[in-house]
């Protein structure tokens, strides 16, 4: 393995995953929104450290895409324990936003036996938004701006799963369905 600091970072928000869900089950709202604001931050630098200083690898992507995974499974398990019946009620938002994540996972799964860590920029759009709607859900139980992620996350579901089709065989870290396009010329 690679020890730099986005790997680090990356695996920071895997290791962190089990303490946020000790959070949840301990009933911790405090601990976390610390945790999960440290792996949300870790997720923003981990790609712009990687690029400013030229340690973009296959490892970095995939950690950051095991990281990512981690993240939400574990943000849903410990806020299930926490806020559950605003849980409930988000539920048909929160199976629409699982669906469109594991459908382009299943997808390149299924073609090159590995998940897809594209990194496109819809990708970084539709995290920061998801990240802000989680945000504002879990801190002030307001849903609109978690609706409006998870429809944006259909573009990026579209996008994802367009990229594997085009794409021969596996790759990292594709800006964009454009630039998929391009790399087939």
């Amino acid at each position: 393995m690679t020890w730099n600091i986005p790997n680090l970072l990356s695996l920071f928000r895997i290791i962190a995953a089990p303490f946020l869900l000790l959070s949840g089950w301990l009933g911790m709202p405090t601990l976390f929104y610390a945790i999960l604001g440290a792996m949300l931050l870790s997720d923003a630098l981990d790609g712009f450290i990687a690029r400013a200083l030229r340690q973009t690898t296959t490892l970095g992507a995939r950690l950051d895409t095991y990281g990512d995974v981690l993240t939400y499974i574990s943000t849903l398990g410990a806020a299930w324990w926490l806020w559950p019946e605003l849980i409930r009620n988000e539920l048909s938002y929160i199976g629409a936003a699982a669906v469109l994540y594991a459908v382009p996972a299943l997808f390149s799964l299924i073609k090159f036996g590995k998940l897809a860590s594209y990194h496109t920029w819809i990708t970084k759009i539709s995290a920061i938004l998801m990240g802000a709607g989680v945000g504002i859900l879990l801190l002030f139980k307001e849903p609109m701006v978690f609706h409006w992620a998870v429809y944006f996350l259909l573009i990026e579901t579209v996008e994802n799963m367009a990229i594997t089709l085009l794409l021969k065989k596996e790759q990292t870290n594709i800006h964009s369905l454009w630039h998929a396009l391009k790399s087939r010329r």
